[in-house]
């Protein structure tokens, strides 16, 4: 399927060792998870915002066109092709992990463990004609006000009066746009916004290079608003979009003002038998929370100062290395080699359709500075002898632990957990089959948290097969009776 316009629209020491922590990073549920998706890196700094956005576009790159409304004419400096490694970077350290701790066994001695990570630093750090590209801007009053080359990409900077003039201009000229693109225009021309237009100069792309992905452009635009317009993209949507917002600040968090930001669930201990299923996991609990905030929230993924010079523990565990330098200057963020300055990361996570999200999305820098992740966690058994008395009080407390971690699970992701009917007794996550022995009455979790075992299903077993007989018994008899 070709995606004319990107289902997101932008507007916009050296051994610095960690503190210990037993806690162990096993797994992460990065972006990759969402086939409908836009990655975009804010960087803020007063009026200014510098907007990186990845291109997820696939098809034939002569259909691509994107459209951007920007608050200001752009000159040729605040635009610029960059490394899409810097989005992977970002994602893989910011992304919702899974820890694992282990039981220590409470019938041996225990012994001194020391758990850190020692984070080096990273050391780093033609305009053409469009003359043809100008049919009919008198008739339907479009203006080009400027007009680049920049490395593979023709971008033009527009303003103009009527949606249906804009919508004309850009079909005339060989820009294909949605059918629906008049109506999401509109507002913006009424605001008096100028449009980024952006094509590929075909003589000058390398299909063979970055994969076959366009790279990210980035732009710089001045203005009182910080803010995305993602109804431009909604205009050729089909459905739900995801969109993960990577924004650095200097004060604090980024937080969403027109629409809530909700934290998700964090620090909850969840089954063994998650790990090798944690991105399905942690999809199924982003599914569910958005369902439950009613499908109209913002939600917070991640939000840590990782400051190269503020010193501790960048995350609990790290997924990846949290950036420096060189990722900084990548992302656009200005103070990068300042120093005194704090950059506080913040990672967002929208799922927006038309009907919930009427309005682009605004955001706000707050001075709040507290950390967040979103963290689950399993913990493993101990080992061993465990027959003397503390690690007989250990497995009864073990079991009850399983239980409620499938309690947890079940309210997290909406997981059947029924069928799971072997891990309070043996941490397996074995399932029920027909060839199990039914002599066993598991305690096994409902979707609903409910603990229960067995004995209800035999007893409605045991008494619907007496209402039948009964049944059989009446007919028999009035039938005999007739005869």
């Amino acid at each position: 399927m070709k995606k004319v316009i990107l289902s997101m629209m932008a507007i916009f020491s050296i051994g610095q060792i960690a503190q210990a922590f037993c806690g162990f990073y096993v797994a992460k549920a990065g972006a990759e998870l969402y086939n409908n998706k836009s990655e975009v890196i804010l960087v803020r700094d007063g009026k200014n915002t510098t907007i990186t956005m990845s291109n997820d576009f696939t098809g034939d790159v002569k259909d691509f066109a994107m459209v951007i409304p920007v608050p200001n004419i752009l000159a040729r400096e605040d635009i610029r092709i960059a490394d899409a490694s810097v989005f992977k970077m970002l994602d893989a350290y910011s992304a919702p992990r899974l820890v694992e701790y282990f039981d220590a066994n409470p019938c041996t001695p225990p012994t001194p463990e020391v758990a850190f990570y020692d984070m080096e630093e990273e050391e780093s750090m033609k305009d053409i004609s469009l003359a043809k590209r100008s049919v009919n801007s008198l008739k339907y009053k479009v203006k080009i006000e400027a007009q680049y080359s920049v490395e593979e990409y023709e971008i033009l900077l527009l303003s103009a009066k009527k949606s249906s003039g804009l919508k004309n201009w850009l079909i005339d000229n060989g820009y294909k746009i949605p059918l629906k693109a008049e109506k999401v225009l509109e507002p913006y021309i009424k605001s008096g916004l100028k449009f980024f237009v952006v094509k590929v100069n075909l003589d000058k792309y390398d299909p063979k290079s970055n994969g076959g992905f366009l790279r990210p452009l980035q732009i710089k635009v001045k203005s009182d608003k910080f803010m995305l317009p993602i109804r431009l993209g909604m205009a050729n949507s089909k459905g739900e979009q995801d969109m993960i917002v990577y924004a650095f600040s200097k004060q604090g968090r980024v937080e969403c003002t027109n629409y809530r930001t909700v934290k998700m669930p964090t620090n909850k201990k969840v089954p063994t038998f998650v790990k090798p299923n944690f991105g399905n996991f942690y999809a199924d609990v982003f599914r569910n929370k958005y369902s439950r905030e009613g499908r109209n929230a913002v939600f917070l993924e991640y939000a840590w100062n990782v400051t190269p010079t503020w010193g501790g523990v960048k995350c609990d565990p790290c997924v990846g290395n949290p950036p420096y330098s060189k990722e900084f200057i990548m992302a656009g963020v200005p103070w990068a080699n300042r120093n005194g300055i704090t950059t506080f990361f913040t990672r967002l996570h929208v799922r927006y359709t038309l009907d919930k999200f009427p309005e682009d999305l605004f955001f706000q820098e707050t001075p709040n500075k507290e950390m967040y992740q979103a963290r689950y966690i399993i913990t493993h058994p101990a080992t061993g002898n465990l027959s003397c008395t503390d690690g007989k009080t250990y497995m009864k407390k073990l079991k009850l632990r399983r239980r409620q971690e499938l309690a947890q699970l079940a309210k997290l992701s909406q997981w059947d957990t029924n069928e799971f009917y072997d891990y309070v007794a043996n941490g397996t996550d074995k399932i029920r089959s027909v060839n199990d022995n039914e002599n066993s009455i598991p305690i096994i979790i409902n979707g609903n948290g409910n603990s229960g075992g067995n004995i209800p299903h035999l007893m409605f077993g045991f008494t619907l097969l007496l209402l039948i007989f009964y049944i059989y018994n009446n007919l028999t008899l009035r039938i005999e009776q007739r005869v």
